[in-house]
């Protein structure tokens, strides 16, 4: 293979190394500058950090050496989180547009401005349609939706005001589902939500071109991610993978959507479900 091929052969080589056996240790992080054959240090802001996917965005993400900033609603998670990466956390109600302002306010002052935004931050209930009220299915509109607008506008707002553009241009990835795919009874305002954020990816993706922010969305499929949940034998094989996924999947993906060599991946989605959405299905 040539230079580039290898070098970026190197570079994933390092990457899954790395991530696969959630290790954050400095030789990892040498080894990815090196091969890399360029100062990638990032500033990184995710919502939602504290659980889960998000937790393990945070972590991928910190453990290469990154400034990593997240807010959460819970304190005591989040602290944990940030003090098992080294990120700074702020606990915030994404619900509350003015708190989740100040945070990033605070961060383009200390960091001058946010390369990467990870808007992660979701919520679900699924209840019948006649028991969901008019405000349940807003509250997990502004979550889920809303939220992702508010930080990729202030991003916005803020590139305005830079006397010089960003060299890197920047990354939004929003997290989405594969329920905006396809849906169950009771999942209105969940599945709308995702259908949602991922319609404005492409729209953001169009709007943000001057810039030269690319935005793209991941629609995880089943991720385990509580610890609680029995896996079963015939979970796993209803997947082409023949597992359910795990958060560090998702994370990963992340990683490879923010790398500043895949700038020509714009408004996309990624679906990341071990080809569950591509199984055909016959009644028996």
């Amino acid at each position: 293979m040539d230079g580039s091929a290898e070098s970026n052969y190197k570079t994933v080589f390092y990457i899954c190394f790395c991530t696969r056996l959630s290790v954050s240790l400095p030789y990892c992080k040498i080894q990815w500058f090196m091969e890399n054959g360029k100062s990638s240090l990032r500033r990184v802001f995710i919502t939602g950090g504290a659980h889960g996917i998000g937790r393990s965005i945070v972590q991928i993400f910190a453990s290469l050496g990154h400034q990593v900033a997240f807010v959460d609603k819970n304190a005591e998670w989040g602290r944990l989180v940030a003090q098992e990466t080294g990120a700074s956390f702020y606990q915030v109600d994404v619900t509350d547009k003015d708190a989740l302002e100040v945070v990033m306010h605070q961060l383009f002052q200390q960091w001058g401005d946010i390369d990467i935004l990870v808007n992660n931050v979701g919520i679900s209930k699924f209840t019948p349609i006649v028991e969901t009220t008019v405000e349940e299915f807003e509250r997990i509109i502004r979550v889920n939706l809303t939220t992702a607008f508010i930080t990729s506008r202030m991003l916005v707002l803020h590139r305005n005001s830079l006397p010089q553009p960003n060299p890197f241009g920047g990354r939004i990835i929003n997290i989405s589902s594969t329920r905006y795919l396809q849906s169950e009874p009771g999942t209105e305002a969940y599945s709308a939500s995702k259908g949602g954020i991922t319609s404005l990816t492409h729209a953001l993706a169009a709007s943000l071109a001057d810039f030269r922010i690319t935005v793209n969305c991941i629609a995880p499929g089943w991720i385990h991610v509580n610890e609680n949940e029995h896996i079963r034998s015939l979970d796993n094989d209803f997947h082409f993978s023949k597992r359910v996924g795990c958060p560090e999947d998702i994370a990963r993906a992340c990683l490879f959507l923010a790398n500043e060599e895949n700038d020509f991946i714009n408004g996309q989605c990624l679906v990341i479900d071990g080809g569950a959405t591509k199984k055909m299905f016959y009644p028996e």
